[in-house]
């Protein structure tokens, strides 16, 4: 073999070792391009079906009865003292407003369910924001202690038909003896829940 064929020879096998050098270099490249940002598996807060969905609530611009969830944070003593149901009883009588009011509630161990009645949309969250903080002030005070009394936003459910009204209202007066019955107690039909209103906190203005 003659010295130009050699140095022909040694030319192309540096060509192949440089393409295969580039080719490893892409894939590399390709395969570790978006290892930096964006979403890891596993990452953010983990998912619990008891959250609150935080999608936009149906709209309304007219006096609506709605019927409202509101959970407390893990940690918290039962809301079912008579301590406590009193100052949530003053609580509810002062959120009352032009634009707001309660019209039924049900107390429970861990959350309470209201229906309330707003003139917006609007109306229905500012009320619901001074109900809060009211709720919040007060009961912290009793179980001594400092910071966000409920765990989420709360849960409402606009109520459209007079139907849906009486069914809503018929959880409440019911919602007890369900969590008595789930708990192993054995309630009567006389049974009377002493923490709901078995009568309106308010005069309805819709139904």
């Amino acid at each position: 073999m003659t010295s130009q064929e050699i140095s022909q020879k040694r030319t192309h096998r540096g060509l192949c070792s440089g393409a295969r050098s580039q080719n490893h270099s892409a894939q590399y490249e390709m395969r570790y391009r978006f290892t930096h940002g964006g979403a890891r598996h596993g990452a953010g807060r983990p998912k619990s079906s008891r959250r609150v969905s935080h999608l936009s609530r149906p709209g309304f611009r007219r006096a609506t009865p709605v019927h409202v969830t509101l959970r407390v944070v893990d940690g918290i003593p039962s809301l079912r003292r008579k301590r406590v149901y009193r100052q949530m009883l003053e609580c509810f009588a002062k959120a009352q407003k032009s634009f707001f009011q309660v019209v039924r509630h049900s107390v429970q161990g861990n959350h309470l369910h209201l229906v309330v009645e707003a003139s917006s949309n609007g109306a229905l969250s500012r009320g619901m924001q001074g109900l809060n903080i009211r709720l919040a002030k007060r009961l912290n005070g009793i179980f001594d202690r400092r910071g966000r009394l409920f765990s989420d936003r709360y849960h409402a459910h606009v109520l459209r038909t007079p139907r849906e009204v009486q069914n809503a209202v018929r959880y409440l007066l019911d919602n007890g003896r369900k969590h008595r019955r789930q708990a192993g107690f054995v309630t009567g039909r006389p049974w009377r829940d002493e923490f709901c209103s078995n009568v309106h906190d308010a005069p309805p203005r819709t139904w």
